[in-house]
């Protein structure tokens, strides 16, 4: 039976004054697969940092697996939590291997110390690695890796530890048109495993949205355009409101396109 792993009532974010996120609403479940979209500023990466326990509200409510922000020990809180982004690929020394990154996840570390870790770890990190296509570079390092295939190191990395919720901030940004399309229909076949926790993908275009996704929130400005399961809320209507442009948008088998009318 599913489970709500997310849950924000009121949440706001105001900085230097400006508010960052107005009043956001929104619930996940442990089944359900989420596509936030939205233009620059809309307030998609901040919803995702507290989605991660990263940052609390400025006012509102923030249940993050069933705990709210501020009563709960947030370095508990996270390991339980997949976040694969940019920021945290910087954080990855250049030269740690491709094993080693996806280990250390184990310990909410990067770069490998002095932690030990059991064989049932290394068998893990193994499997891991393969089920993302990962499994000749074992030994290479992060740093000598093409984007698409660090950007896949990290969501093994971010799997690595059996997460209940998945977040991923642009997976796909900044990949060539193939790259993305083998992240993009590696992140279909994973959200489309019912054994898989439940997901949440920032991206700008709906052409990176994976098959097996089930859910849009729609952002502009802060505020909610929609919420809800795909077909009601990714439409040409809606898409238009946020990003101020008439759009056109189309689908077949499960994979959208947009453009400007």
């Amino acid at each position: 039976m599913a489970s709500t792993v997310l849950q924000f009532q009121g949440v706001s974010v105001v900085r230097d004054g400006n508010t960052i996120l107005d009043d956001i609403d929104w619930s996940v479940a442990s089944d359900e697969r989420w596509v936030i979209l939205g233009p620059n500023g809309a307030g998609k990466t901040t919803l995702l940092q507290i989605a991660a326990a990263a940052m609390h509200p400025t006012k509102g409510t923030a249940e993050v697996l069933q705990e709210s922000l501020g009563k709960v020990d947030v370095f508990e809180l996270r390991p339980m939590i997949g976040f694969a982004s940019t920021a945290m690929a910087r954080k990855i020394p250049r030269n740690e291997s491709v094993i080693d990154t996806v280990l250390t996840a184990a310990y909410s570390v990067t770069g490998r110390w002095n932690e030990e870790y059991e064989e049932i770890d290394d068998r893990r990190a193994q499997r891991v690695l393969a089920e993302w296509k990962l499994e000749g570079f074992a030994k290479r390092r992060f740093g000598s890796l093409s984007d698409g295939e660090q950007k896949r190191v990290q969501i093994a990395r971010a799997v690595m530890t059996d997460p209940e919720l998945l977040l991923l901030d642009e997976p796909a940004a900044s990949l060539d048109l193939g790259a993305r399309e083998e992240l993009v229909a590696l992140l279909g076949g994973y959200a489309s495993s019912p054994a898989s926790p439940a997901i949440v993908m920032v991206t700008h275009h709906v052409e990176e949205i994976p098959q097996g996704f089930t859910h849009a929130l729609l952002l502009a400005d802060g505020h909610i355009v929609a919420s809800g399961p795909l077909a009601e809320a990714l439409t040409a209507e809606k898409l238009s409101e946020t990003f101020g442009m008439q759009i056109e948008l189309t689908e077949r088998d499960g994979r959208f396109s947009a453009r400007a009318v």
